[in-house]
């Protein structure tokens, strides 16, 4: 039996990437040119259906007050819903999402049961009160909130109505201890787990495993006397003077960009905060505040729009805390291309005119 010798200037000629002033291979084409295989049956690849976790009579029920905004949970909130497990599945409990907008992502997060609150709009004092309530009438054994802006305020306002004592900043759990660090971190505070804990980011991994049921549960909440506080709302910041530590939404310029009117015209129009890389900044084109990266600003922003951005490690280092990253650029081997959980392979000179366009609602 001979074997058919391997070319590998087809194979060279086949992973060139045409379009780009140098000269890229596209290694994925490897297998395109191999030696030709005796070509098998087709094989039917049937996915299982993902399990469902069902707790049909819990013996007790964890609650999570997630921050949630829009209805939708921050990682944050996921490392809370992940050490409500760790409460819950150590004797039998549910875990109890208490949110204002239940979310169809709740399920996979972990949660069993899901109670809507009888809150609208921004509402603290109500929201305490609605919490409280559910505190006392369900019998909660634990009740978890981030120790966020939001949740940290919420922890304290329920502490403080229901009378309970609050394990605030703990930065590790387990089913028999809470700690948190004291003394400028030079003790450890220890105790079993109270009934309320606000939990600081990063201390508890986020629920990975299966699937549950995320049941609507149904409660009447007592009648509400009117508040202090008749009207309350969120006034956002102006984007482009929001610090990037403080940014949900980045739009940043790399090397890639030279029209730099138009990059400011298209973060103005997206309601972004512009950043920069190193090499934009060192050139003066933007200001040094802008400059993204280990060296520059720490991102911990929503979402990343990188523009012309090769990707540094120094800069990939700046945008570890970004949940979504969107990228644009020529090379499509670029560190921030395989980084990106959207990528375009595209020229960012033509990119930004074309969405320009289409936020104005005209034809592209």
């Amino acid at each position: 039996m001979t074997r058919q010798r391997r070319d590998p200037r087809a194979e060279e000629r086949q992973q060139l990437v045409a379009g780009t002033l140098r000269r890229r291979l596209d290694r994925t084409q490897r297998a395109a040119v191999a030696a030709p295989v005796i070509a098998a049956a087709p094989v039917t690849v049937t996915e299982a259906a993902p399990r469902l976790r069902v707790i049909a009579e819990p013996a007790y029920l964890v609650a999570v007050v997630p921050d949630a905004p829009g209805g939708r949970l921050t990682p944050h909130d996921r490392q809370v819903i992940g050490a409500a497990r760790l409460l819950a599945d150590a004797g039998g409990g549910a875990v109890l999402a208490l949110v204002e907008t239940p979310s169809d992502e709740f399920g996979a997060a972990g949660i069993d049961r899901v109670l809507a609150l009888p809150v609208a709009g921004y509402d603290p004092e109500g929201k305490a009160e609605a919490v409280a309530a559910v505190l006392d009438g369900l019998s909660l054994r634990h009740a978890l909130f981030p120790d966020s802006a939001d949740g940290g305020d919420l922890a304290r306002r329920v502490a403080a109505l229901s009378g309970e004592a609050l394990f605030a900043g703990a930065e590790n759990l387990s089913p028999k201890a809470v700690t948190r660090a004291a003394r400028a971190r030079k003790a450890e505070q220890r105790r079993a787990p109270p009934r309320l804990i606000a939990l600081a980011a990063d201390a508890v991994a986020p629920h990975a495993g299966t699937r549950h049921e995320a049941a609507m549960l149904a409660f009447t909440f007592p009648p509400r006397a009117p508040g202090a506080v008749l009207a309350a709302e969120f006034i956002p910041a102006d984007p482009a003077r929001v610090s990037l530590a403080e940014a949900e939404f980045v739009v940043s310029a790399g090397n890639g960009i030279s029209d730099f009117d138009a990059f400011r015209a298209l973060a103005t129009a997206l309601n972004a905060t512009p950043g920069a890389s190193r090499m934009v900044c060192d050139a003066g084109l933007m200001p040094r505040a802008a400059q993204v990266g280990a060296s520059g600003t720490v991102l911990t922003a929503n979402c990343y729009f990188a523009l012309g951005i090769a990707g540094a490690p120094q800069h990939l280092q700046g945008i570890t805390g970004c949940e979504h990253v969107v990228a644009v650029n020529t090379d499509l081997h670029a560190a921030m291309i395989e980084r990106a959980g959207l990528a375009i392979v595209a020229d960012a000179q033509q990119v930004m005119p074309a969405l320009l366009r289409l936020l104005a609602g005209e034809d592209a």
